[in-house]
């Protein structure tokens, strides 16, 4: 298979999932929103996305069975799966406040071999595909070489505060004041994304799925960074926690999670 190929058809069909995305903003009401659980919501537009990106993977590769978040596709006993994400950053989405994405990789066992992300509000495709390198729109991407002290990273605050809200209070008290800043921004693929990119150097979050960080994952590691779950297992791709960075601050991000995970 060519990957390169594929990855950028994925590209494609990635930015016609945020066309339909982007149109649909411009009428969308609050009264389409729908509650999947406490606080994590979902509208017709997360749906039509996910329709509209399963129908086109389905012809680019037919082999593939699917792992989505809507779930109107499944899998079987396929070699190869599409991990999709039809609009990451549904919050982010219904208040009108940027960013929020298409995310979509294509999973082979535990390897990652495509992984796309088009960022709708400012129109970037982000893509990756194994051992070519990571891009946004055609430009190389390079992790940064920034140290913890002034690391900018991204602490993001999943669904489950029951469980997550005790350890993100220490984790706060740990960081805030002996790094650069801190920030959230509402959407796993795009944390992963700017990481890739430099623009955070470090960013980690529990309690999401599979197409939450699977194709900003590769595009992390692509671009040189590290990817590992928050006990530090590089086999991080059947999980529900990602600890992304520069490389260079992940063992110190790492044991600060740990700290933090323990009264």
């Amino acid at each position: 298979m060519n990957l390169e190929e594929k990855a950028l058809s994925v590209c494609e069909i990635a930015r016609r999932a945020g066309s339909y995305i982007r149109e649909e903003r411009k009428k969308f009401s609050l009264d389409s929103v729908e509650r999947k659980h406490a606080h994590d919501y979902v509208s017709y537009v997360d749906k039509g996305s996910e329709r509209l990106i399963v129908s086109a993977l389905r012809e680019l590769l037919p082999e593939a069975g699917f792992i989505t978040e809507e779930g109107l596709a499944g899998h079987d006993a396929e070699q190869m799966l599409w991990v999709v994400d039809p609009l990451d950053g549904t919050t982010n989405f219904i208040h009108q406040y940027a960013p929020y994405a298409v995310s979509i990789a294509l999973l082979q066992g535990r390897r990652v071999l495509i992984g796309v992300v088009y960022e709708i509000c400012g129109d970037e495709c982000f893509y990756a595909w194994q051992g070519g390198g990571a891009f946004v729109d055609g430009k190389p991407l390079r992790v940064s070489s920034q140290t913890m002290q002034d690391a900018l990273l991204c602490l993001q605050f999943p669904y489950n505060s029951d469980a997550y809200k005790p350890v993100m209070k220490r984790l706060v008290d740990r960081l805030y004041g002996n790094v650069g800043s801190i920030r959230a921004c509402g959407s796993a693929a795009m944390a992963l994304c700017y990481v890739a990119s430099g623009r955070l150097d470090g960013y980690a979050e529990q309690y999401i799925g599979q197409w939450d960080y699977m194709a900003g994952s590769l595009i992390v590691m692509e671009a040189g960074g590290m990817v590992t779950d928050y006990e530090g297992s590089e086999d991080f791709t059947q999980g529900n926690s990602v600890v992304a960075t520069n490389g260079i601050i992940q063992q110190e991000f790492l044991e600060a999670i740990s700290n933090s995970n323990v009264e």
